[in-house]
């Protein structure tokens, strides 16, 4: 674990390397920059997860790490956050990134044995996040933090790793930002004129409308179908949300 020299005058980045199999562990004190999170307290969510098994399904066996989305998700809890999953049908484009407090990538990762590339398959958590006016890729497996650059350069990365059918994103936000949904783009339909002036949407002065990849300016899409739309998350114990499309494999 070390701490980068990398930034600008205002100071170094927060980036811890990987060790053993702690890429969520990474991650987490990653997008906090901080130490916020030990391994002892990562494996006492698992325990609280699942109190009564012999194997616990939210970590590795052999104690090295390997955690899995609830793990994470009842660790930002404990910090305020959030984690919500993002719907790769949408377009980044449609996330107020200045209500977003940071991202975390699952992606697909593969075992090699020294130079050799073995046929095993695993996941692997990375944190990124906007750190003295630019983004950053905070991988735990990158010697340094890498820079991805300006919100432009981040929705576009965004957009080139969800496109991958191996690559899931969450969104780290506050409570209130997660109950609220001020995680999406919002507009006001007075903001769209055309060149003579009229507005381009037949709708009241006072209607607020969401942002949605792929939507003609002439198709109704009031809130309340947003919302629903968006309520992906279910209840999977007293402390944890997950997406019902989300399966146990995303651990790291």
């Amino acid at each position: 674990m070390v701490v980068s020299g990398q930034g600008d005058m205002t100071g170094p980045i927060y980036h811890e390397r990987q060790v053993k199999q702690l890429c969520a562990l990474h991650a987490l004190n990653n997008l906090f920059q901080e130490r916020g999170f030990s391994k002892q307290e990562l494996d006492q969510i698992c325990y609280g997860l699942s109190p009564d098994v012999w194997i616990n399904p939210h970590k590795s066996l052999l104690g090295l790490g390997n955690y899995d989305i609830n793990v994470i998700m009842v660790a930002l809890q404990t910090k305020g956050c959030e984690a919500i999953w993002f719907d790769k049908r949408r377009d980044p484009k449609c996330l107020c990134l200045d209500s977003i407090d940071g991202f975390i990538l699952n992606v697909p990762t593969e075992y090699k044995l020294g130079f050799v590339l073995l046929p095993l398959k695993k996941r692997h958590w990375i944190a990124l996040k906007k750190i003295q006016g630019a983004f950053y890729n905070l991988d735990s497996n990158l010697d340094s933090p890498q820079l991805i650059g300006k919100e432009d350069d981040l929705l576009t990365y965004l957009k080139d790793q969800i496109e991958s059918k191996d690559k899931e994103l969450f969104l780290v936000v506050s409570r209130e930002v997660a109950t609220s949904q001020e995680w999406l783009v919002k507009v006001n339909c007075n903001d769209f004129l055309d060149e003579s002036g009229e507005k381009i949407f037949s709708t009241d002065s006072d209607e607020i409308r969401y942002i949605e990849d792929g939507l003609s300016t002439d198709i109704e899409l009031d809130k309340k179908s947003q919302e629903d739309m968006d309520n992906d998350n279910v209840i999977v114990n007293d402390n944890t949300r997950k997406s019902p499309l989300l399966s146990n494999f995303f651990t790291s």
